[in-house]
């Protein structure tokens, strides 16, 4: 089996900013071609694709909550690129709804969006890229997007630490069952990081509080995060495969 190290046909889901559009733009500094998905903000996923460096990128619209929509999405990246050989499940929701202010209706609505995108998106993604992945027979990568939140607790967003947490052990069994096909999955479970999402919670005592809970006394940027997803796609992280690698400057030692 062959794997390129650069050249690779790559699809981001949820790259419209944030995270998604750091590792866009990693993989195309990196000289991959780069398919960018994005759910509803398609001018903002414009902007991460002009950011995008060399040529062959797409754009790539659709709703990943619907089983149809992400075969869809699955099935234009592959016609698009030509194959997919690096997929990279970022998209996700995080809508805060503690317990004990959060109404039953409510609760539940968030608790089906919440698995609906952050985890079964993840595995229908994974089910259609790793099977034209095996088709192809080249091999190939897959890198979630997690959260330490799914280790230590949300106390005001529980739906998405579980969704994270099943996305991390998706992610290893996946690992073991593509292993044979030279595909390696691996996760990532980031701490606090900043993006233009959470820039005015950086603020402040707040921002203070942040963040102090890293002995660094800082947050990560979206770039370091999509540094690590880089090198976990790469052909030199194989044996990577099946890892949760922690990426939240010691603010969480799990044990």
């Amino acid at each position: 089996m062959t794997f390129p190290a650069t050249g690779r046909r790559v699809l981001v889901s949820g790259a419209s900013r944030g995270l998604g559009r750091a590792v866009a733009q990693a993989f195309a500094t990196n000289g991959d071609r780069v398919a960018v998905h994005y759910g509803s903000r398609e001018q903002e996923a414009r902007l991460t694709l002009d950011s995008l460096p060399g040529t062959g990128h797409v754009l790539l619209g659709g709703d990943l909550s619907d089983p149809e929509g992400a075969r869809s999405v699955a099935v234009r990246a592959a016609e698009e690129l030509g194959g997919i050989d690096v997929l990279v499940n970022n998209a996700a929701v995080n809508e805060a709804h503690p317990l004990p202010s959060t109404p039953y209706e409510r609760w539940t609505a968030v608790w089906q969006q919440h698995v609906s995108v952050n985890l079964l998106a993840t595995a229908n993604l994974s089910h259609l890229a790793a099977r034209g992945m095996i088709e192809a027979g080249t091999g190939g990568r897959i890198v979630n997007i997690g959260s330490r939140g799914a280790f230590r607790g949300e106390p005001d967003h529980p739906a998405y630490g579980a969704t994270k947490a099943a996305v991390h052990a998706l992610g290893q069994s996946l690992a073991v069952s593509l292993a044979p096909y030279g595909i390696a999955v691996a996760s990532v479970a980031p701490g606090f990081f900043e993006t233009e999402r959470v820039a005015g919670r950086l603020s402040g005592a707040e921002g203070d509080a942040i963040r102090a809970q890293s002995p660094f006394g800082r947050v990560a940027s979206a770039e370091e995060i999509a540094a690590a997803v880089l090198w976990l796609a790469s052909p030199a992280a194989e044996w990577s495969s099946g890892a949760v690698l922690d990426l939240n400057g010691a603010s969480h030692l799990r044990t």
